[in-house]
Parts: C-alpha cells; sequence; structure tokens
C-alpha cells in the first residue's frame, strides 16, 4: 500500500474514512487538532490526524495498526492501514523471539541465570549490538543478559543465542499457540538459527496488547520484557526521541531496520502504568534508505508523532494491568 493524502484521508479507493483512520471515523478541525482530547474516541481521531500528516509528509509505503483503549470497552480503533498485509517485521520480531524464550522460562525449561556461551562463531560480524565489539571470545553470559540486550540495543548476536535455548521451529510453534500464526520466524538449514521472519501491524498489535494485559506470559516475565522495553536505553530515535527522561519511561517501545524499511512498535501508558495506547508502525520506500540513523524520512515522522500521540492520550486512564514506573538515577560511578 503507497500511502497518498487522498487514502490517508479516507478518500478515493479506500472505502470507508475508517479504513486508515479507524472506527473513530473524520473528525471536525477543532477535534483533529485537540492536543490532549478528554475521550478515548476523540483521542483516537488526534491520532489519527497526526499519523496521516507525517506519513504523508515522509512518503514511502505505510502499514499500521494503532488503537486507544476504553475502560468502557474495546480499544478504539485510531489508524488500520493495510494492518493484515504479512511483511517482513526485522528486528520488531525480536519482541516475539522474546515472548517464546521466555514462556520456556515460565514452564520451567529454562532459567534467566542460565548461561550461554558466546563463541566466535556465533557472533554477527558487524552487527547491531554489543557483542559484535567485544573482541574476545568466548565468553559466557547468561540468558537474562541476552535478552537485556536483545531487546534494549536490539543486539543481532543476541538473537543467535536465543536460538541455542529456542530453535526456530520451536520458537514458531509457541507463537501459533499463542494465536500468532503470522509472527514467525523464518528458519535456516541450522536449526538454532533463523532469520527475524515476517508479523503484520495487527499481530504486532495485539500480541503487545496481550502482553500488557497479562496473558501472554506469567507476571514476573510481563513485567521483565516491558521493563527492557521502558529503560531509557531501548530506542530513542523514533516515537521517544523528543521526550523527558520521565515521558520516555511511560513508552516501551522496539524498532526494526534493514534494507529500505524502517518498523517501531510499542506501547504508551498513563501516569499510573496503565496501558493506554498500542502502536505498530511498518514503513518502507522512503527516500535515503542507506540512511539507519535519525535523520531518515520514515523516522523522523515516528519521532514527531511520538510526542503528539502521548499528548492525545494524556489525560485518559489506561485499563488493565499497571506497571510501576522505575524511577532511573544516572551513576558516576564508584
Amino acid at each position: 500500500m503507497r500511502l497518498n493524502r487522498r487514502t490517508a484521508l479516507g478518500l478515493g479507493t479506500v472505502a470507508t474514512a475508517g479504513a486508515v483512520l479507524g472506527t473513530a471515523g473524520t473528525a471536525g478541525a477543532a477535534e483533529s487538532t485537540e492536543a490532549s482530547p478528554a475521550t478515548p474516541a476523540r483521542a483516537a481521531r488526534r491520532v489519527a490526524a497526526v499519523f496521516a500528516k507525517h506519513s504523508v509528509e515522509a512518503g514511502g509505503n505505510w502499514q499500521a495498526y494503532v488503537s486507544v483503549a476504553d475502560p468502557a470497552g474495546s480499544p478504539v480503533v485510531a489508524v488500520e492501514a493495510d494492518a493484515d498485509r504479512r511483511i517482513e517485521a526485522y528486528s520488531v520480531n525480536k519482541i516475539a523471539v522474546a515472548t517464546a524464550v521466555l514462556d520456556k522460562v515460565d514452564r520451567g525449561l529454562l532459567t534467566l541465570d542460565q548461561q550461554v556461551e558466546v563463541s566466535a562463531a556465533i557472533v554477527v560480524p558487524g552487527g547491531d549490538g554489543i557483542f559484535s565489539l567485544d573482541g574476545a571470545y568466548p565468553s559466557v553470559v547468561t540468558l537474562g543478559h541476552v535478552l537485556a540486550n536483545l531487546l534494549t540495543v536490539s543486539d543481532d548476536t543476541a538473537v543467535r543465542l536465543c536460538g541455542l535455548v529456542a530453535p526456530a521451529a520451536e520458537i514458531n510453534s509457541i507463537l501459533v499457540a499463542k494465536g500468532f500464526p503470522n509472527t514467525q520466524v523464518q528458519p535456516v538449514a541450522n536449526p538454532n538459527r533463523f532469520f527475524l521472519g515476517t508479523s503484520t501491524p495487527r499481530e504486532t498489535h495485539d500480541l503487545l496488547r496481550a502482553l500488557v494485559a497479562g496473558t501472554l506470559l506469567s507476571p514476573a516475565s510481563t513485567t521483565y520484557l516491558l521493563g527492557l522495553l521502558r529503560s531509557p536505553v531501548a530506542f530513542t530515535d523514533g516515537i521517544r526521541r523528543t521526550m523527558s527522561s520521565d515521558d520516555r519511561a511511560r513508552i516501551a517501545t522496539k524498532a526494526g531496520w534493514f534494507a529500505d524499511a524502517r518498523h517501531e512498535a510499542g506501547v504508551i501508558f498513563d501516569r499510573s502504568g496503565a496501558a493506554v495506547l498500542t502502536y505498530a508502525l511498518f514503513a518502507d520506500g522512503q527516500a535515503n534508505p542507506e540512511d539507519f540513523g535519525a535523520t531518515h524520512p520514515a523516522v523522523q515522522a515516528r519521532a514527531a508523532m511520538g510526542p503528539k500521540f502521548l499528548a492525545a492520550v494524556d489525560r485518559l486512564a489506561g485499563v488493565g494491568r499497571t506497571f510501576r514506573i522505575t524511577a532511573r538515577r544516572p551513576s558516576n560511578g564508584g
């Protein structure tokens, strides 16, 4: 789907305005520009307007699904753009990989403190993360250390280390059993190796919703996973870029980038720690595919969306479990 101004506004070939702007529909100018709406429906309209503006400005193709929590019932869909297209999710699927590993932890098959070996052969040369920077192998780390690097600095070698304890076929079967048949890693000849595979915006969104609802993993594993995605060292070039440290702590996010694709998915929490907005934003085909920094058009678009998404739901209460925001204090060593 190539998103242009007509499709973003629900015109032309789009059957209804809700196809992109969600069930909240179109709104008057006053509502669509309201910074901090007082109801979920009005907040969803605001989010829809923000997404339409910045995705059109960035150009390229956008597949997305965004919803606003409603304590009175089902979430209000704000954005639904080609939400069921199965596409390469790249590092956003590291959430799914971590989910499968933590599912095995919950069943007593693995522990976070068990050790795995980082051999020279398993390191991805030049990959994102820190394992490729060590320069001294073999080393031994805990599975908790592996997951922390997988979900914060998006370490590529951490993917292979997860494969040592959860082979590709097992990861896929766990995800299918949990209701995510389109969110699958791609097996290769080595059963313990895989490419990160595919998902859809809707399934990524629904996986995150299940996570915060407490139906995906145990309470301990849920808190652990969200703590990684919400930590200060987690991805800050997109949705969280132009925010205070306190506001960043209200957002659990994971980005994925490869070739010309720039994706990001996550959850915004209210001030008590309850989930209030869930987003899955997949983008490709923008200009400057060689730019993996903060100046890529799709990344800039998400950076512009982030504070406006947060403002749109800032007066609303989330739903479900609350996850306390832990204050982080910088250290000067010692």
